[in-house]
């Protein structure tokens, strides 16, 4: 096994008890979700479509856990089957496929999907097979609470977009010292309207003002008109919910038009190919982030060695932050079954309740009374074509 590799499984399987261990990525058998010789876990994402890089991620990092768990043993004595779907980037598409892994694959416990959208469109799913789902980048808050309401089978492993939108509105108005903004976004995209919302409250509570507010629709590749229409209000920055592909259209058309305002994002941006896209185009851009990146100066820890496994085991491309949120969310649900001594899913919803200051690559985690892990929020900025890991914001209200 790779030196990596071993620094890893120590790092989070100390206190594990190990035994034989057989992995796959789709293969069924009679086991059930916690019986028989196979706990079965599901994962679910966009392995196709816009969001197609943030699946793969996700996936490639839980297949390089699970086949190192393979190597050294198993978990509760059991063989464990990872399940993996394609959502490609659709909520009806994840509604079937949460179907298929509750119903017919049994699975014990669920991780994705890597949207807003689609995590808020398989509630029903859950809520009826009682199987419990980890998202990972599902930032809106009606994932885990609407009306009031506690969605008992939704947790995750990410900050809000109140959270979010807060650091950006402020970050705008108090580092950047901007008091007029505009927003670009989806207007029938949850992400998008969620962190929209937040933006704009915490922003003229501070006194800054909204000069423009345009839409779109997901699938647009022409946003000429809109851009025009922002560059006529004169606003200092542009804030745009979008994911990376729109995202960097966006930010091309804009300088193409000759827009000389700032832009900025949220997490949807966090991508490599976000600057390979947009080129010369993204200098100066901004967006919110998770606490990690791989070339992060100062690094945990437990976020270095996720790193070095990473690059050990794909040597050929560089990780992003949604690797570091599939490692967490695969831990937290080991976490659970370790320490409820069971893979049934009602054991695991427990379970995952009650996880507390846990060490992970993207700091201490706890899993609080609505379901969600709360943690501090990162900027980042690229300069000369190349992204840089800002830091930690604490807004300042």
């Amino acid at each position: 096994m790779r030196k990596s590799m071993k620094k890893l499984i120590a790092l989070t399987l100390a206190c594990l008890m190990l035994a034989t261990l057989f992995v796959g990525c789709g293969k069924k058998d009679d086991g059930g979700s916690s019986g028989g010789d196979t706990i079965k876990l599901g994962w679910m994402g966009s392995l196709t479509g816009d969001q197609a890089a943030y699946g793969t991620c996700e996936s490639q990092t839980l297949k390089m856990l699970v086949e190192d768990l393979n190597a050294n043993g198993g978990l509760l004595g059991k063989q464990v089957e990872l399940i993996c779907y394609d959502t490609k980037g659709d909520a009806q598409e994840a509604v079937n496929v949460a179907k298929r892994l509750c119903a017919q694959d049994q699975v014990c416990a669920i991780i994705g999907p890597n949207a807003s959208g689609q995590c808020i469109a398989i509630q029903s799913v859950l809520d009826q097979y009682k199987i419990s789902d980890m998202s990972t980048v599902a930032t809106n808050e009606k994932v885990t609470m609407q009306d009031g309401q506690l969605k008992e089978y939704n947790f995750r492993v990410c900050f809000l977009d109140p959270q979010q939108g807060k650091i950006a509105g402020s970050f705008v108005y108090d580092n950047l010292g901007f008091d007029k903004a505009a927003i670009l976004y989806d207007v029938n995209d949850d992400y998008a309207l969620g962190l929209k919302d937040n933006f704009v409250k915490v922003f003229e509570s501070k006194g800054g003002t909204i000069v423009a507010e345009e839409g779109y629709t997901a699938g647009d590749t022409d946003f000429t008109a809109q851009l025009t229409e922002l560059i006529s209000k004169k606003p200092d920055i542009v804030f745009m919910p979008a994911y990376f592909a729109e995202g960097a259209i966006i930010m091309k058309q804009a300088r193409e038009l000759g827009a000389t305002f700032r832009l900025m994002g949220a997490d949807a941006m966090d991508n490599p190919d976000t600057v390979k896209l947009a080129g010369k185009a993204a200098e100066g851009f901004l967006h919110t982030t998770f606490p990690y990146d791989p070339k992060m100066k100062e690094m945990s820890p437990e976020a270095a060695k996720f790193t070095e496994a990473w690059r050990a085991a794909y040597p050929e491309k560089e990780t992003n932050v949604n690797g570091a949120l599939g490692y967490n969310s695969y831990f937290l649900i080991w976490t659970a079954i370790n320490n409820a001594k069971s893979a049934d899913p009602a054991d695991i919803t427990k379970a995952l309740a009650s996880i507390k200051d846990l060490s992970t690559p993207l700091g201490v985690l706890t899993i609080n009374k609505t379901h969600d892990a709360e943690m501090p929020v990162g900027i980042i900025e690229y300069k000369n074509g190349k992204r840089e890991y800002v830091g930690e914001v604490t807004p300042k209200m």
